[in-house]
């Protein structure tokens, strides 16, 4: 083998291993996950509320923008901000009116609540729902990319923090593209708004 074979060879090697990382890197999507015992519920969340031994009472519900649900015969609860473990002690007190020892369980049939939004110059703009760990790159992607001629230099990242202030960060679409400055391409938090100039 000579000297030429052996660099195409190595180069092959090297090119190949870089497009199979850079394919992980951006194949990555979110997938659906399931909801932990510290999962708080949110508006738009569906659950299903389950009387062992009775079917009358049991049901899947939405959680209303009010954060409340209704069941029957106990009417409406306050499920938004409270875990599924807490949803059920509050209905189970509830039910004692008119079930003799009552045993509910709640399950989160479906996360709707974790939404981030992104808007402006991008193909499919509008809210998105997040049920894994999502960053910027992955929400562009799922919204079908930039639109054609869009700069992405200045892409702004808004963020209410925990005083209650909308904070902005600049995140430069291109950089990160090709493969500079990749510690700006954060995980998203529910309620992110992300703005393409």
């Amino acid at each position: 083998m000579n000297i030429r074979h052996l660099v195409t060879a190595c180069l092959v090697l090297v090119l190949g291993s870089a497009a199979l990382e850079a394919q992980r890197a951006y194949s990555v999507s979110p997938a659906p996950s399931i909801p932990g015992p510290n999962y708080v519920i949110g508006p738009d969340d569906v659950l299903s509320v389950v009387f062992w031994r009775d079917k009358d009472m049991s049901c899947d519900v939405v959680v209303r923008p009010d954060g409340k649900i209704s069941l029957p015969l106990v009417n409406d609860i306050q499920a938004g901000g409270l875990t599924p473990s807490e949803l059920r002690d509050a209905v189970n007190a509830a039910a004692r009116r008119f079930v003799e020892e009552p045993s509910v369980t709640v399950v989160v049939k479906q996360i709707n609540s974790r939404k981030v939004f992104i808007t402006g110059q991008i193909e499919k703009p509008g809210p998105y729902a997040i049920n894994g760990p999502t960053t910027v790159v992955q929400l562009i992607s799922l919204a079908g990319g930039l639109k054609e001629f869009t700069d992405g230099k200045k892409i702004l990242i808004m963020r209410t923090d925990k005083a209650g202030r909308q904070v902005a960060r600049v995140f430069n679409y291109r950089e990160v593209l090709a493969g500079k400055n990749l510690e700006q391409n954060i995980e998203l938090q529910p309620g992110d708004t992300v703005v393409v100039p």
